[in-house]
């Protein structure tokens, strides 16, 4: 039997042409008719186009704004040691997870999870409502960047000065040795930096109860935000993957530029010694290690169905699990290289300002918006440097969005493959999509829009969301679907055994991990406060929660609804719920396999409507 054992495992990884062993995903009849072949439902051209669509997807905004800065606040250097850690036990296993799930099932982020284990298809819901969520806040950013481009196309930065129709008498421009104490409270400083950013872009109201008027202005820019992502996957991944040649490799050329003009201002040695120097008494606190952790799920993706919708198109031995630590690799270095070029500018704008560094470090919109565009106002040809700024950042941003609404396309496309595919309708129903997307998106570009995208950012796209989609997921695979049987499906289709820890991650590692950071983040929950000062009204607490709930809910409330549908006794009915789909692909090799409710059968005898 051993022998036996051997030699299959052997001829399980030739992979000639028309051979019995290499497997293939079986030939559809009856009811399967409604499902499309792989190339009735396409693929991608090339490796190279799914691997820079995935970059594109997980390489963001966070890698330039918000690693370096919590680097930073945590320690510099020692903060890589919780990173590091959150990236092996949940970052990497989830990664191969729902990369290797998308391609084995070829299904998009709700009908792969309906394959394997149709009781937890809810959390396909509910990844792609968040994806709605997320697409809806996160290009206004982008819009943003494009009003601060077109901007940076005159003779002089218009945040450089002091003579625009925005500015007040309060007007400073900081260069030079200029010292402020307005870097002191930069929410009360009125730096023509600043100036530009809350009287120009934003034109803040008091508050959420004051949304005031559409700035219109920035509504042509969405609108042309809108018409771009579009044309970008208006043809599925056949225009998606050749967008991304572009869109995914260009910010590494402005990058690269950053970088080097970066490390050679000067002052730059000591912004750089900032972001790296390490503190190991920073990892005696939680909530550096909470940081660590939520950083892994914001610029990974993971948990959205990105992963999954995109690999849904790989051939099916295609090597994901090799293709899974590159990109990490690719993730987590350009987070690393980011630093440095940003911290390093801002070394030498702190010592032009003759200032602490922690007084012009900052993240998130503060970073992109304040502290950068007046770093380039020090630097010779500043709009040479601001272009090149602001293009880096409408590109990382650009490629994260328009992924996620392919993503969207994909899941939805699955679902109902015999009528979405047919002439235009595709089509017609992304630019549906994206018209009421766009609609929402005018809220956000009011007075008091910047109120509302806190609100979603804070509710909907934290990472204690993503913690609990992670932990259904790892049980899903690991204790129902079975962890064994999953990791042998990854080799049946790479044509070798892939790490083993990598299950034992699935099954106790990163459940436990995720859930204890979940634990931690409720017991550390606070009432959101725009800017630490502005404190909602109840009523807008109340929609943050409804946001939160309306995508997380829909997992309870898919699992009730399938043990209301079957048919049986309760226990019947659970274990059908978690029983594969019949038209899977199943592995040469048969071994026991861990998990508690689904068994070995495929679903012959599950009713189809199930």
């Amino acid at each position: 039997m051993h022998c036996g054992c051997e030699l299959t495992g052997k001829l399980n990884r030739i992979k000639k042409p028309g051979s019995l062993i290499a497997h293939r995903p079986p030939r559809r009849t009856g009811n399967q008719q409604a499902e499309l072949s792989p190339e009735e439902r396409g693929q991608w051209a090339n490796k190279i186009e799914f691997l820079l669509t995935v970059a594109g997807a997980i390489i963001g905004l966070g890698n330039v704004w918000r690693f370096p800065y919590l680097c930073y606040k945590n320690g510099g250097g020692a903060f890589f040691i919780p990173y590091v850690l959150y990236l092996l036990t949940c970052g990497i296993p989830l990664f191969v997870l729902e990369t290797s799930l998308g391609q084995y099932t070829s299904q998009g982020g709700i009908t792969c999870w309906r394959k394997i284990c149709p009781l937890f298809e809810g959390m396909g819901y509910a990844s792609q409502m968040i994806i709605v969520y997320g697409s809806i806040t996160y290009i206004i950013i982008i819009a943003w960047a494009f009003l601060y481009l077109f901007s940076a196309f005159s003779v002089e930065l218009p945040w450089a000065s002091c003579n625009n129709l925005w500015n007040t008498g309060a007007c400073t421009v900081l260069s030079g040795k200029n010292s402020s104490s307005e870097w002191a409270s930069p929410l009360n400083a009125s730096s023509s930096v600043m100036e530009f950013w809350h009287h120009r872009v934003l034109r803040l109201s008091s508050g959420i109860e004051h949304l005031g008027t559409v700035r219109w202005d920035l509504a042509l820019i969405l609108l042309l935000v809108w018409i771009l992502i579009y044309f970008c996957i208006w043809k599925g991944v056949k225009s998606t993957g050749k967008a991304v040649y572009f869109t995914a490799t260009f910010p590494y050329v402005m990058l690269l530029i950053l970088l080097l003009r970066g490390i050679t201002l000067p002052g730059a040695i000591n912004g750089i010694h900032f972001y790296m120097y390490p503190d190991l008494t920073r990892l005696a606190d939680p909530q550096v290690w909470m940081d660590a952790g939520t950083q892994i799920f914001y610029s990974y993706a993971i948990c959205l169905g990105y992963l999954s919708s995109l690999g849904s198109y790989n051939q099916y031995n295609n090597n994901c699990y090799r293709d899974s630590f590159y990109l990490c690799l690719l993730n987590s270095g350009t987070s690393f290289l980011g630093g440095f070029a940003i911290f390093s500018v801002l070394g030498h704008m702190a010592q032009e300002q003759g200032v602490d560094i922690s007084l012009v470090a900052e993240s998130g919109p503060g970073l992109v918006f304040i502290v950068y565009p007046q770093a380039v106002t020090m630097l010779p040809w500043s709009q040479f440097w601001a272009v090149c700024f602001f293009i880096m950042i409408i590109l990382l941003g650009f490629d994260s969005q328009f992924v996620g609404l392919e993503s969207i396309m994909t899941s939805v496309t699955d679902m109902f493959p015999t009528v979405l595919r047919r002439g235009f309708r595709r089509e017609l129903l992304l630019l549906g999509i994206c018209l009421l997307c766009y609609l929402m998106g005018l809220f956000m570009i009011t007075e008091g829009g910047l109120y509302i995208i806190q609100l979603f950012d804070h509710y909907v796209c934290s990472g204690t969301t993503l913690l609990f989609l992670a932990t259904c997921q790892s049980v899903a695979i690991g204790w129902v679907y079975g962890a064994d049987r999953f990791y042998e499906n990854i080799e049946d289709m790479i044509g070798y055994k892939p790490w083993p820890m990598m299950k034992y991650c699935w099954l106790y590692v990163t459940p436990s991990v995720c859930v204890g950071t979940f634990i931690f983040s409720l017991v550390k929950y606070s009432p959101l406060k725009f800017n630490n000062i502005y404190v909602y009204p109840w009523w807008a607490y109340g929609i943050g929660w409804f946001l939160a709930i309306s995508s997380l809910s829909l997992i309870p409330i898919n699992m009730i609804y399938k043990l209301y549908k079957g048919k049986g006794t309760f226990w019947e009915r659970l274990q059908l719920a978690c029983t594969p789909a019949k038209d899977l692909p199943q592995s040469q090799r048969p071994s026991a396999h861990h998990y508690i409710l689904s068994t070995c059968t495929d679903r012959e005898k599950t009713p189809d409507s199930l």
